[in-house]
């Protein structure tokens, strides 16, 4: 059985992510119907230490003829029997979407409750525009606009300026996405007032997602070879940004292996090995260590298929990697650094 955490502001947020995930998942659904074989998204619950600190349920994507890989995530990681720790729970909805057809963009998006054992907390907003074909200037402003609407004046340059560092590759000179927003400990000393701005502001994200694929799978019902081979080496620049810099996948591994497929639920279908090989020698020490074992883990064919069973193994090259060099998650995502208990995947 899974135990959810007993502060009233936790099952208040794990209330909040759960009905922002049943709305992105009617979404989803309703995409499949419209677009695809009106197959439905799944539920698949985990269970942390066998539920007693909680857990969470993930809807997996399963319309194949829409979607590469989804997964809309709620969790809920708690200590409420242990004192010991200065974290009390941490409450999050977070979500990646990369659908079949390139011209169809992908989108992460991160909203989290963080409480102490103080009872203080604190909110993460995250939500970024990830599209494998130059984006439409359309997408793109529709994407911008939604930010700009949901984050308000007082928190819009802040919220950019974070997401755009949180996902820079600087090896690649280049960064994950094309819009992005990332808030980190937001409380403006009202629970409930802010309850209310992350409540507008990811259904804000779901809306404007929702709107920009519908366009796209409207406008673009086929693709071409050489586009679907852009999306794979562009699924190629998404697995190195998560595997390598993302603090809170490597957070969220670190921390426990009860939920890899999960957490490493952001990683595509397939990628270009013969791409993420040629990024090798841009790797600094020992971060070039890192991925020549993802490669190891990786099957041998391109493009390379990245299935559960691979998944678990790249999430133990993760692990293995920065316990030998824990030093090196200084080199990571230069946003403000995850809590080590919310299993996020992006």
């Amino acid at each position: 059985m899974r135990i959810n955490a007993s502060s009233k502001e936790a099952k208040i947020a794990n209330d909040l992510a759960e009905q922002l995930q049943s709305y992105f998942v009617q979404n989803l659904d309703g995409i499949a119907k419209e677009f695809g074989n009106a197959q439905n998204c799944e539920a698949v619950e985990w269970f942390r230490d066998e539920g007693r600190h909680g857990g969470g349920v993930r809807f997996e994507a399963r319309d194949e003829k829409i979607f590469n890989r989804g997964s809309v995530n709620v969790s809920q990681v708690h200590y409420d029997d242990d004192q010991s720790k200065k974290l009390s729970s941490a409450t999050a909805i977070s979500c990646i979407i990369h659908p079949r057809n390139p011209h169809a963009p992908s989108m992460h998006m991160h909203f989290s409750w963080t409480q102490m054992r103080d009872g203080k907390g604190y909110w993460r907003l995250m939500a970024d525009l990830n599209p494998s074909l130059l984006p439409s200037t359309n997408d793109k402003e529709i994407f911008d606009d939604m930010l700009a609407k949901a984050a308000g004046k007082e928190y819009l340059e802040e919220g950019l300026a974070q997401g755009n560092r949180y996902f820079n590759i600087p090896v690649l000179k280049c960064t994950r996405g094309v819009s992005h927003f990332y808030l980190e400990n937001f409380n403006t000393g009202s629970f409930e007032r802010d309850k209310s701005y992350v409540e507008q502001f990811a259904k804000k994200v779901i809306d404007a997602y929702t709107h920009i694929i519908t366009n796209a799978l409207k406008n673009n019902p086929s693709y071409t070879k050489e586009k679907k081979q852009i999306q794979i080496d562009y699924h190629t620049l998404y697995l190195l940004q998560v595997l390598t810099l993302d603090r809170g996948t490597t957070s969220g591994l670190l921390v426990h292996s009860q939920n890899d497929i999960g957490i490493m639920g952001s990683i595509p279908s397939h990628v270009n090995r013969d791409l993420l090989t040629s990024w090798i020698n841009k790797m600094p020490e020992p971060q070039h260590e890192l991925l020549e074992a993802l490669l190891t883990a990786l099957p041998k064919e391109n493009p390379t298929p990245v299935e559960d069973e691979t998944k678990t193994k790249l999430a133990n090259v993760v692990r293995v990697h920065y316990k030998k060099y824990p030093e090196a998650l200084s080199m990571q995502a230069s946003g403000e650094t995850v809590p080590p208990t919310v299993d996020n995947h992006k």
